[in-house]
Parts: structure tokens; C-alpha cells; sequence
């Protein structure tokens, strides 16, 4: 877990360097004093003003990342779903990564990251209404149940998790911290999601549309 953890690490690192910002909001991050991205022009890169385009591209890339850096293909995906579903489409899109397994798992502090969640999921370690599930992207729906494995309550990164202080349990999953459960109450509205970071999902559903 230690080589996972050490690999984690450096993908988050990564890509909140390449964004240029505290992404998840942790209180450990290198952005938390230095406000601008690594390299020789580090200091003066984010001067200057930025295209329709750049500004539609960092927002997909930041909402994208702060899910675990999902693939552009599944991505886009999620944005063809959100478009289908008749309804305001940014909206749509947010309820529909926040229903992710792995990002209900994070939610409910059952791990400490999204990256973390996701191997909890792909290892087995995570049931919905007591059945294995081992898909991170499958689509959790309201009222649903999510539990771990008794192996997964004795992970020194799980127990941390609950009891971490950096984070709140959102208004939309109820969590029985006793017992390791959690259960998803609705999907969220954009203005529901603790988002450490300003997203905007309008920005994404334009760089689709052009």
C-alpha cells in the first residue's frame, strides 16, 4: 500500500502542478504558498489574459482532474449523457461524476483521496446494497447503501480518513462512521458539492459544443 500510496502522490502532485492549483483543497499542498506553476517563468506564467478556448480547455482539465484525471473518451462521455438528459446540461454533468462509486466513496471520507477510493473499488473492497462492485465509474443511485470490506475497516488510510478533520460529509450522503457505511441521498446540484476550487461546468459544456 505504501508503493500505492507513494504513486498516488505523485499523480496528484502532478496534476495540481500542471493546473496550478490546491485542486483537492488539502492542507499539505506545495500551491497553499506558492500560487503560481513550477518552472523557470513560474512566477509571471499566469499573467496575462487567457483565450475563450484556454479558459473552456482549464476548466474541463480541472473538473476532470479533481475526478481521479478520468479519461478523455469516458469523459466525454459523461458530457453526451448530460446533454441527453433534456435537462440544464452543467448541472447534469456534475450530478452524474458525483454519482461516480468512487467519488461517493471519497465523499464519505471512506479515503482519503479519489485515487485511493477508486483502488479501494477496482480491489474489491466496496459493496453497494451488500453486492461487490469493483467498477469505480459505476453510477450510484439515490437511497443506495455503500459499505466496505472488514479488511478495508483495518487500513490504517481508511481509518484516517474518517477521522480527518480537512474534510465534511456534503449534505447529500449520510454516513454512519461506526460502522463504515454510507448512504447516497440525492444527486447534488453544482452549489451542493464542497468543491475546494471554483468549477465550472458551463465552461466544459461550451469546449463540447464548439
Amino acid at each position: 500500500m505504501a508503493r500505492d500510496g507513494a504513486k498516488r502522490s505523485t499523480r496528484k502532485l502532478k496534476i495540481g502542478r500542471r493546473l496550478g492549483m490546491n485542486l483537492w483543497g488539502q492542507a499539505k499542498s506545495p500551491f497553499n504558498k506558492r500560487k503560481y506553476k513550477p518552472g523557470q517563468h513560474g512566477p509571471t506564467s499566469r499573467g496575462g489574459s487567457q483565450s475563450d478556448y484556454g479558459k473552456q480547455m482549464k476548466a474541463k482539465q480541472t473538473l476532470k482532474g479533481y475526478y481521479g484525471n478520468i479519461g478523455e473518451k469516458k469523459f466525454h462521455k459523461y458530457y453526451d449523457e448530460a446533454v441527453n438528459m433534456r435537462s440544464d446540461t452543467p448541472q447534469s454533468l456534475i450530478g452524474l461524476l458525483e454519482s461516480r462509486l468512487d467519488a461517493v466513496v471519497y465523499r464519505a471520507k471512506l479515503a482519503p483521496t479519489v485515487f485511493s477510493a477508486r483502488q479501494l473499488v477496482s480491489h474489491g473492497h466496496v459493496y453497494v446494497n451488500g453486492k461487490r462492485v469493483k467498477i469505480a465509474s459505476y453510477s450510484v443511485k439515490p437511497n443506495d447503501e455503500i459499505t466496505i470490506s472488514d479488511k478495508a475497516k483495518q487500513m490504517p488510510l481508511v481509518v484516517l480518513a474518517l477521522e480527518s478533520p480537512e474534510r465534511d460529509f456534503p449534505d447529500y450522503i449520510k454516513v454512519n462512521s461506526a460502522n463504515f457505511t454510507a448512504t447516497f441521498i440525492r444527486v447534488p446540484a453544482l452549489e451542493d458539492v464542497p468543491y475546494p476550487v471554483q468549477m465550472q461546468p458551463d465552461l466544459v459544456v461550451e469546449y463540447y459544443s464548439r
